[in-house]
């Protein structure tokens, strides 16, 4: 078996773990959210509301990977149930944010802390050593598809 080969097959590897990882992750995180009044990809929005802040239809759907039709209505059932709110940006008038309420923060904050209760449970055998390891090697992962995702949108940008 030469070098490439063995590479090969390491790489074969780390993404069939990577692709059976993020299925169970996104099972269990399916799990805690049927306890909850919203929907995967109303969680995944209120979780960039969170994060990012107000945010116009056009770019919380482009956070999103929806169209912003569908974002739309997502908006729509999560105004309807008091998670967000539709407020004018005191800068522009035309221009409409998306808000994130209380109610829609509260929930997001106890799904995260089911969630990460769920990841310390998983890692309860690790040591602190593989954790942090672990951890160092998932932030260069992260940063390293960061900077192909950035330069493949710049290239299609441009094209």
């Amino acid at each position: 078996m030469n070098q490439s080969t063995v590479t090969e097959d390491k790489i074969a590897d780390i993404e069939k773990k990577l692709r059976h990882i993020s299925g169970i992750i996104k099972q269990k995180g399916r799990e805690i959210l049927n306890h909850y009044p919203i929907t995967p990809p109303q969680f995944v929005a209120l979780q960039w509301l969170l994060e990012s802040g107000d945010m116009t239809i056009g770019e919380l759907s482009n956070q999103i990977h929806l169209a912003c039709s569908t974002t739309t209505d997502l908006v729509d059932r999560m105004e309807k149930n008091g998670l967000v709110e539709r407020v004018r940006d005191p800068n522009d008038r035309r221009v409409v944010r998306i808000h994130l309420l209380e109610k829609g923060e509260s929930i997001i904050h106890e799904v995260i802390e089911k969630r990460q209760a769920y990841l310390e449970h998983v890692l309860r055998s690790f040591s602190g050593d593989q954790i942090d390891l672990f951890r160092g090697l998932l932030n260069s992962m992260h940063d390293e598809m960061t900077v192909i995702q950035q330069e493949n949108q710049a290239n299609n940008e441009n094209s």
